[in-house]
């Protein structure tokens, strides 16, 4: 049953970097007051919900998931009332806010930490156990290490407490200690103290880690679990209707015990889908797409998938095999800086050359596809990213909003801007920009305003069920989107050449067709008997009227 309690399954995610958006001091470094004005664009691009990257203090060796604070604000971004202020006006506009909560560690700055690992400490006693230690690193061998680029252990050697401590990422970041019910009972109170600013969802990082077991791969253990299905009852009782959704990068099957019976997590990112559209799109071949789907589970009715083509992260490769990875890696990112851990760190332009027609119909897939679709903020402009740059922070170059001097992020000296512009070649600011695509109706920002606009109006973009539909040519990728009478029609062609198939369906063939969306000419008020016909590259999105259900098609 639908309910106000359950909008994130209409929801259109917007993901955003606050250090790189918008500079409100003209200190060179994006802040909450630069988001707050920066709202009416976000309306108005047609997103419903905004997702921000890590705000609370930290030292930024991980780009804030090193949290060394988790009440207060790193302190450029603002203050609790620039947060609150934010809410407020973002609910003003019918935009709800996401946060983070990184449960699994914190920075080895965090006050935490540096009484547990000092045993002068005046507060010694109360967290020694707040973290994992151990007398030797020969414990929890089977797990892997996640970032084999920079760590060669799960276990760094404190000398201070003379001691071994647990890191499941990098070494600066100790994990917590979820066996102690403090520590338990300190990430509840974080996520209370979050809801009672005001957020409306909370993405909760890397939860398949929580737990620690010899014997074991440290993995998506049954005590992560039982944790994760407290968390939701707690969230349930105290604020009905916000929105947990969770970060597991695992295989479908091991996702799907994250949402319980509805009873763990609201959503999940669907991880395994990313790299299979790049794929298909560069083999032009659906096969990839309709592999992954084939072991995509069915959902409890309160639960949905996050899909997204980027995010913050590198272009994640763990969920493919060895061969696929290197296709991808040698198709997409042929010069070694572009790559990054088991992945990519490309943006979306970037990756898919530039190509206006071949960004269209990856976003054609994003949006009409399962689950909610999250976009990476800039990619609605089609921003390129500097592989020169440190990590992810050539993904996380500032935000384009006109030709003006530091393309009017901020009003620093350009030399103390957090990150340099994007200054030079095809995504120089100067050509690629929100102000220039405004004034151009046919710009990637028009484009996607106006597909995000088809898409709020058809509840089965997000509330459907998908069914597959048979076509001979393996570059066509058709699907139906079911939600109650509603029914759906989409084409996708992965191909850049022009392509007629046919769709041969028993009871569809008189149905009559309402063109919701393309990216062509070529529209059919009826399922045509001699096939229909796609541009290269190109996408329709029709509305089947006089639906059947799909239950009675023929395959």
């Amino acid at each position: 049953m639908e309910s106000a309690f359950d909008w994130y399954k209409d929801a259109v995610f917007y993901e955003l970097y606050v250090r790189a958006f918008s500079d409100s001091n003209n200190d060179g470094i994006g802040d909450l007051a630069g988001v707050t004005a920066r709202l009416d664009y976000l309306q108005e691009l047609g997103v419903n919900a905004i997702w921000l990257l890590p705000i609370t203090n930290s030292p930024l060796r991980d780009d804030g998931y090193d949290v060394s604070d988790h009440y207060n604000l790193y302190p450029p971004y603002g203050s609790l009332d620039d947060f609150r202020l934010l809410v407020q006006e973002a609910h003003q506009r019918d935009l709800r806010i996401v946060v983070e909560l990184v449960p699994n560690h914190t920075s080895d700055k965090h006050a935490w930490f540096q009484a547990s690992c000092n045993p002068a400490h005046p507060e010694h006693t109360r967290y020694r156990d707040y973290y994992v230690w151990s007398d030797t690193d020969q414990l929890y061998t089977e797990a892997r290490i996640i970032f084999l680029d920079y760590e060669k252990s799960n276990w760094t050697f404190h000398p201070q407490r003379n001691a071994y401590y647990w890191h499941r990422f990098f070494y600066h970041q100790p994990d917590l200690n979820f066996d102690n019910p403090e520590v338990q009972r300190r990430m509840m109170h974080v996520i209370q103290f979050w809801i009672d600013q005001g957020a409306d969802g909370i993405r909760v990082d890397a939860p398949p880690y929580l737990y620690e077991r010899d014997g074991t791969s440290c993995e998506n253990l049954p005590e992560t679990h039982a944790y994760l299905k407290h968390l939701r009852a707690f969230v349930d009782a105290y604020a009905p209707g916000t929105m947990l959704l969770s970060e597991a990068n695992q295989w479908p099957e091991d996702v799907r015990p994250y949402f319980g019976d509805g009873d763990e997590m609201h959503m999940n990112f669907h991880f395994p889908l990313m790299p299979r559209i790049f794929m298909a799109l560069a083999k032009a071949d659906r096969t990839p797409i309709v592999d992954i789907l084939s072991h995509t589970p069915s959902l409890p009715v309160k639960c949905q998938w996050g899909i997204f083509l980027r995010c913050h992260d590198e272009l994640t490769l763990e969920m493919v095999s060895p061969d696929e990875r290197c296709f991808i890696w040698d198709f997409y990112a042929p010069e070694p800086r572009m790559r990054l851990n088991l992945g990519i760190r490309r943006r979306l332009a970037p990756l898919l050359n530039n190509n206006p027609a071949l960004i269209r119909v990856a976003n054609s897939i994003l949006l009409t596809f399962i689950g909610s679709p999250f976009l990476y903020y800039g990619d609605e402009i089609g921003m390129g990213d500097n592989i020169w740059l440190d990590d992810r922070v050539g993904l996380r170059t500032p935000m384009q909003w006109d030709a003006s001097q530091n393309a009017g992020f901020s009003g620093a000296p350009s030399d103390q801007l957090y990150a340099p512009m994007i200054d030079e070649g095809q995504y120089d600011f100067r050509k690629v920009n929100v102000r220039q695509q405004n004034q151009d109706p046919d710009s990637l920002l028009n484009w996607t305003r106006r597909a995000l606009g088809v898409r709020s109006q058809h509840p089965a973009f997000g509330r459907g069920s998908l069914t597959l539909l048979p076509v001979t040519n393996p570059s066509i990728l058709v699907y139906l989107r079911q939600h109650h009478d509603e029914m759906l029609l989409i084409l996708n062609n992965l191909s850049p050449s022009t392509v007629r198939f046919e769709l041969s369906l028993p009871g569809l063939s008189q149905v009559d067709l309402v063109e919701l969306f393309h990216s062509e000419s070529h529209n059919y008020s009826r399922i045509p008997p001699n096939g229909f016909k796609l541009d290269g590259y190109g996408f329709s999105w029709y509305q089947v009227n006089h639906t059947i259900s799909s239950n009675n098609l023929e395959f």
